[in-house]
């Protein structure tokens, strides 16, 4: 492990949504990483998709009481946001040579490697999904267990390919404009929420709008590059050996794609969750619907929730309890399903509309 004087600095200042944000100086560039909750807990680190970060990809999720008292209850959590993503970032100078998806890859594991942490629980959220299994391919002793919202592993197709080359002209000539965050809109929600009936635009919209009026477009550029240039991992997924939680929007544009990675894992140790009426951004559009089964997946490494939210959720007497918001198919609640003995499963969440 290194020693973080030798290739390491940081910047640390408190900032108003809690935690400390760390900017860490690797051998690839500078990553911003918040850091959420006493440190002498395990790990879990997040990454998001692209032109979001943590803000704007897992505030709805964490917002969630049962999810705060889940994840923070357990784990301290370091929120790395891709290379420029980070709340009031300055745009990368052109000097700065283009990362590959390796290269974000090695800079998660050169950030693990400045905290000292030895082995990590994964969350993250398509782009950010990807970077985060080929870390753990790439790092394997080092990745405790992968949860992975509407994943992608295959090189992109033709359609998407071009696709995101109309999108890097937009960012490069015309920035952050009304057009292209229509385009990310369509990535991250379903058609249900993006088109409501009562005309208005939802809350969760609209926030999104608004956070990504703060994204750097030149910034946006690279990491989209980056992920344009991404290569098929399929064949090398039968070789991860940690547990992993799938969850799969059926409206987002990747769920075949979602549904291919957890055909290509071992089915021991994978297991799927789709989630009706939902885009890419599962964590936003339907948080509710990742608490139990999260809770469940991770009563197989012994983590459980705080004791006071368990107990409210079990008499109902929680407002944000996810039986209010979803039904779950009675093998998800078994511990067998998604815990200690982890069986590959083919879940489907209805969300109440």
């Amino acid at each position: 492990m290194r020693n973080s004087t030798d290739s390491f600095s940081i910047d640390i200042d408190l900032i108003p949504l809690g935690g400390k944000e760390c900017i860490v100086k690797t051998s690839k560039g500078s990553v911003s990483v918040l850091v959420c909750g006493d440190r002498d807990k395990p790990a879990l680190i997040t990454y998001p998709d692209v032109a979001l970060n943590y803000v704007s990809c897992f505030q709805g999720l964490l917002f969630c009481p049962e999810a705060a008292s889940l994840m923070l209850h357990n784990f301290c959590i370091y929120h790395i946001d891709a290379p420029g993503h980070e709340l009031g970032a300055d745009v990368i100078s052109s000097d700065e040579p283009l990362l590959c998806v390796d290269d974000l890859a090695d800079q998660v594991a050169e950030v693990l490697d400045f905290f000292g942490l030895r082995e990590v629980m994964c969350l993250g959220v398509t782009a950010g999904a990807y970077i985060l299994t080929l870390f753990a391919m790439k790092y394997k002793e080092r990745v405790l267990g992968l949860i992975l919202v509407t994943p992608i592993c295959k090189g992109p197709s033709w359609t998407e390919w071009i696709y995101n080359k109309v999108l890097m002209n937009l960012l490069y000539f015309y920035g952050m404009c009304g057009l292209l965050k229509e385009c990310l809109l369509q990535r991250y929600f379903s058609k249900e929420l993006r088109c409501s009936i009562e005309g208005s635009e939802s809350e969760v919209i609209l926030t999104c709008r608004r956070l990504l009026d703060e994204r750097q477009s030149l910034n946006v550029m690279r990491f989209l590059q980056a992920v344009n240039a991404r290569r098929d991992l399929s064949e090398g997924l039968k070789n991860l050996h940690c547990k992993t939680l799938i969850f799969a929007g059926e409206s987002s544009p990747f769920h075949a794609e979602s549904i291919h990675m957890s055909t290509k894992m071992d089915s021991k140790i994978c297991a799927l969750v789709e989630v009706q009426a939902c885009g890419s951004l599962v964590t936003e559009e339907h948080p509710n619907s990742m608490i139990v089964p999260i809770e469940c997946f991770l009563m197989g490494f012994g983590f459980h929730r705080q004791p006071h939210f368990a107990s409210s959720s079990s008499n109902g007497s929680s407002p944000a309890s996810p039986s209010n918001h979803t039904i779950m198919a009675p093998e998800l609640l078994s511990q067998e399903s998604l815990g200690i003995k982890l069986k590959p499963i083919r879940t489907r969440v209805h969300v109440e509309i």
